[in-house]
C-alpha cells in the first residue's frame, strides 16, 4: 500500500516540487495552503506524514500541529528556517515528530521523509507475544502503537511512543541524551540532544501523576534516562 502525504505550505513551487517528487516514488500526496485547510484534510484522512510549515495563513503551523495532537499521532515534520532554533524547538514542544530547515534541496527533503517514515515504523521487539508489552501499570501494543496505564489509554506521539518502548524493554539501563537520540531519531538526524529533552518532558507530563517526581521515567544526574517500574 503506497504512502500518503499531506504537504502544508503557501509557497505553491515549494508544494509543486514537493509533490512531484514524493508522487514519483508512488506516493499518494495532498496539498493545502493554509492552516484551515490542512487541519480539514488531517481529520479526514490518515497520513503517513504531515510536512508542515511553520508560516501559514488562517492558522499557523504550531497551531495546526497542535491541533492535530488533540486527535491523531500521525507524524508531523515541521519545515523551520534555517537556524531559527526556537522555531524547532516550539514544533517539537507542540508535538511535532521532527524538522526539516529551509532553504532544502528536494532530493535531500524526499530522503529526509523516507528516512523519518522508516524510523516511525512499528518498531520489531523480541518478546513472547511480540504485539503486548506488559510492565507495571504500562501496557504497549506495538501493533496499534497504543499505551495504557491502568486501563487508561494514553495518547503518545510516535516518537514518544519509540522512546518509552525502547526505555520499558531495557528497563534499568541508563541511556544518555545522545543515544537516545540516535537510538529514536537516527544516526543522520541534524538535531541536537534537547530534542531528547523535549521529548522526554513531554513524555512525563503524559504518563506521569507527578512530572516532577517520575515513577516511571528517571534521571540519571549527568548520565541520562532509564525506565523502572
Amino acid at each position: 500500500m503506497s504512502k500518503k502525504v499531506l504537504v502544508v505550505d503557501d509557497e505553491k513551487l515549494i508544494v509543486k516540487g514537493i509533490r512531484f517528487s514524493l508522487e514519483q516514488d508512488g506516493m499518494e500526496v495532498d496539498c493545502a495552503y493554509d492552516g484551515e485547510e490542512a487541519l480539514n484534510l488531517a481529520k479526514q484522512n490518515n497520513y503517513d506524514m504531515v510536512l508542515l510549515d511553520v508560516m501559514l495563513p488562517k492558522y499557523d503551523g504550531f497551531e495546526v500541529c497542535q491541533q492535530i495532537r488533540e486527535f491523531s499521532n500521525m507524524p508531523i515534520v515541521m519545515l523551520t528556517a534555517k537556524g531559527d532554533d526556537m522555531d524547532k524547538i516550539l514544533g517539537l514542544e507542540y508535538g511535532a515528530d521532527d524538522y526539516i530547515t529551509k532553504p532544502f534541496n528536494i532530493l535531500e527533503v524526499k530522503a529526509r521523509i523516507k528516512a523519518i517514515m522508516r524510523r516511525t515504523s512499528p518498531l520489531k521487539v523480541e518478546k513472547v507475544d511480540p504485539n503486548r508489552i506488559s510492565s507495571g501499570d504500562l501496557a504497549l501494543d506495538t501493533e496499534s502503537r497504543r499505551l495504557q496505564i491502568k486501563g487508561v489509554e494514553i495518547n503518545l506521539t510516535s516518537k514518544e511512543f519509540d522512546m518509552l518502548l525502547l526505555l520499558v524493554n531495557n528497563e534499568g539501563k541508563v541511556y544518555s541524551r545522545d543515544n537516545l537520540l540516535h537510538a529514536i531519531w537516527g544516526t543522520d538526524y541534524p538535531g541536537d540532544a534537547r530534542t531528547v529533552d523535549v521529548h522526554i518532558r513531554r513524555l512525563r507530563e503524559k504518563i506521569e501523576p507527578n512530572p516532577s517526581e517520575p515513577r516511571y521515567v528517571h534521571t540519571k544526574w549527568g548520565v541520562g534516562y532509564y525506565y523502572q517500574k
